[in-house]
């Protein structure tokens, strides 16, 4: 099983020559990103995980709405909020698609999983720090998914091959015949590849002047959208099963 998922978030990086860029067109850069991504997934009908920085959502409500209708899951991802923000952004969130979030994602794991339990929350599935040599060391971990204070931890997926983690850096430098020959080779030995992606990777980094590292820069933008494009088709002619997190797991 493959689970697609993708981060909304918005680009942080700065731009060049000194110019400012003020939250708002970043966020309405974030949303054509994401409406890019929607475009291509209806193409080829596969449906995934979306989870929302939680400081985004409530301004982001028609977009999720969009999300929610093409089935889609929406989750969240916490970044820097806190348990009171993101109890009363959760509510607001369900009570606009009359439905319950059930995923959340966060980096360093500040917020325990008891707390995490209490806000209503039914899985985990948290991200690592990716730069430019994270993927390519070599790391040791269970891609089992266990249960703790009755919250499902989804562990993110390495390949017991090459050791490199699917997390969206990966994604973004490494040769599309690689990483499929990666997944289909994981998937003989379990039970499922998590991927995760960023909205922020398919951005326009020329035309928005954001000033990020050459090897954020690779293949971003449409070169990024050309490679999940071709990935989506593979994924089809494959036949390789695809599932939101939520139905996996329950």
């Amino acid at each position: 099983m493959i689970l697609l998922t993708f981060n909304i978030l918005n680009n942080e990086a700065p731009c060049k020559r000194g110019q400012k860029m003020k939250e708002g067109e970043r966020l309405k850069i974030t949303e054509s990103n994401v409406r890019s991504v929607l475009r291509i997934l209806d193409i080829y009908e596969i449906r995934s995980s979306f989870f929302v920085e939680i400081s985004l959502a409530e301004n982001l409500l028609d977009l999720l709405k969009i999300i929610s209708a093409q089935g889609h899951e929406v989750a969240f991802y916490n970044k820097n909020s806190t348990p009171a923000e993101i109890e009363n952004t959760k509510k607001s969130v369900e009570d606009y698609l009359e439905k319950q979030i059930k995923g959340f994602r966060q980096k360093d794991g500040d917020i325990s999983t008891e707390l995490i339990k209490s806000m209503g929350f039914s899985y985990i599935s948290n991200t690592d720090h990716s730069n430019i040599m994270f993927p390519f060391k070599r790391l040791k971990r269970s891609c089992e998914i266990t249960e703790i204070n009755g919250l499902s931890i989804v562990p993110e997926t390495i390949s017991p091959y090459s050791q490199i983690p699917y997390n969206d850096f990966a994604f973004q430098v490494l040769p599309m015949k690689y990483y499929q020959n990666m997944v289909f080779e994981t998937l003989k030995s379990e039970d499922f590849v998590l991927v995760y992606l960023e909205s922020w990777q398919f951005t326009d980094m020329e035309k928005n002047a954001f000033k990020v590292p050459f090897y954020r820069r690779y293949n971003s933008g449409k070169k990024m959208e050309d490679k999940l494009e071709e990935f989506l088709i593979w994924i089809n002619e494959k036949e390789l099963a695809t599932s939101r997190m939520k139905d996996y797991i329950f």
